[in-house]
């Protein structure tokens, strides 16, 4: 069991309180994903955006905390349980590094990290991050999406969909191929406007704030010094180097799912009070427990993607059957008379699919080595 650290507890405690006033506006935003402006200054998703920021390029010490916070894995889940308890859809809605920022910082060189941190400095720029494609879903090794050279930098072309934030990105991070095999997938940095680049938001019951959107390319210049990685070894450059960067984004995406579990019974336990919920309370924390200790294996041992897995399909399913016990705690017709509860339960089915379905992590996990080493029959 990983032990939270006095600073770790002090982060905990600090999102805790701000969260509250993510939930404070959550169903404006649902209502209506294209009004953000009133709430970019908030203080939960101001803080998001600066501890989330490396410490070099914030232009604000994250308050009560060091320079290092968030900087690891840990850190990161740890805090977003706890933002997600107020209101998950709008961290995912917030302008900033988001799932973005942790490709460029594990794949990125210093000239690349400051291009990207110097477009989003202004804390009003969304970032995107797009591999997902039409018919393809979750296997990232058959995306079609390609990378054709150009001179000396490629050209962008294939189309992505579900991706946050895609139609009012400023920049974000594309996976696509340079050639037919594994280690020709490259991530590239790609800037909204684009010549060839156009978009359309995606009609979604859940998380709307995030406008979901799909992205099409065609002929999209990409520089060479955009293309992430190259300074790296092959190894290192393509999928099979991203695959530790999404072995923190499952992680980062379980840590959402589960907020919105907690949430959905710090709902129920305040307009039901004294419900025996002792089981339910202790599945949580368990979840919780697990998540902790996934996080600090990414960050010890970045390559393993069994635990990261595990984490995650765990905390996705116990979020949907959390939102369905406290719909039924509060009664029949109470996704009518509540509609934070209302939102929840649209939105906690979005996790499942982010970054791997449930289908494709059990794979993950069956095909992963035993602790002892050994692959699994």
């Amino acid at each position: 069991m990983t032990e939270l650290t006095p600073t770790l507890r002090n982060l905990r405690a600090l999102c805790r309180e701000v969260a509250t006033d993510l939930r404070d506006r959550a169903l404006a935003v649902d209502s209506d994903p294209d009004a953000m402006a009133p709430h970019l200054d908030s203080p939960a998703l101001a803080l998001v955006r600066n501890a989330t920021t490396p410490a070099r390029f914030r232009r604000d010490a994250v308050p009560y905390l060091g320079d290092d916070a968030t900087a690891t894995c840990l850190e990161r889940v740890v805090a977003t349980v706890e933002l997600a308890r107020g209101d998950a859809a709008m961290l995912v809605a917030n302008p900033g590094p988001s799932l973005a920022g942790i490709v460029v910082d594990a794949l990125g060189s210093d000239a690349q990290r400051e291009l990207f941190y110097d477009a989003i400095a202004d804390g009003r720029t969304w970032t995107f991050f797009a591999m997902t494609e039409e018919e393809r879903g979750s296997d990232a090794t058959a995306l079609a999406s390609r990378l054709d050279r150009d001179g000396g930098g490629h050209l962008l072309h294939g189309a992505k969909r579900y991706i946050s934030n895609g139609t009012r990105g400023g920049i974000g991070v594309v996976f696509a191929r340079t050639g037919p095999s594994p280690l020709s997938i490259r991530a590239a940095l790609v800037r909204r406007p684009s010549p060839g680049l156009t978009g359309q938001v995606l009609d979604m019951t859940g998380l709307r704030g995030a406008r979901i959107s799909a992205l099409a390319f065609d002929a999209v210049p990409v520089p060479a010094e955009h293309l992430l990685g190259s300074h790296l070894p092959a190894s290192r450059r393509g999928l099979w180097g991203a695959s530790r960067t999404f072995n923190a984004m499952r992680v980062q995406i379980g840590a959402l799912a589960l907020g919105v579990a907690y949430a959905a019974h710090d709902y129920v336990r305040t307009h039901r009070p004294g419900i025996q919920d002792t089981v339910v309370t202790a599945r949580l924390d368990a979840a919780r427990a697990l998540l902790y200790s996934a996080a600090d294996a990414v960050d010890h041992v970045p390559d393993d993607r069994r635990s990261p897995s595990v984490a995650k399909l765990h905390a996705t399913d116990l979020a949907i059957r959390l939102t369905h016990w406290a719909a039924a705690a509060l009664g029949p017709g109470s996704l009518l008379e509540h509609p934070l509860l209302e939102k929840w339960s649209r939105d906690v089915h979005a996790f499942e699919f982010m970054d791997g379905t449930s289908n494709i992590l059990r794979l993950h996990i069956a095909s992963a080595p035993d602790p002892a080493g050994r692959n699994r029959p």
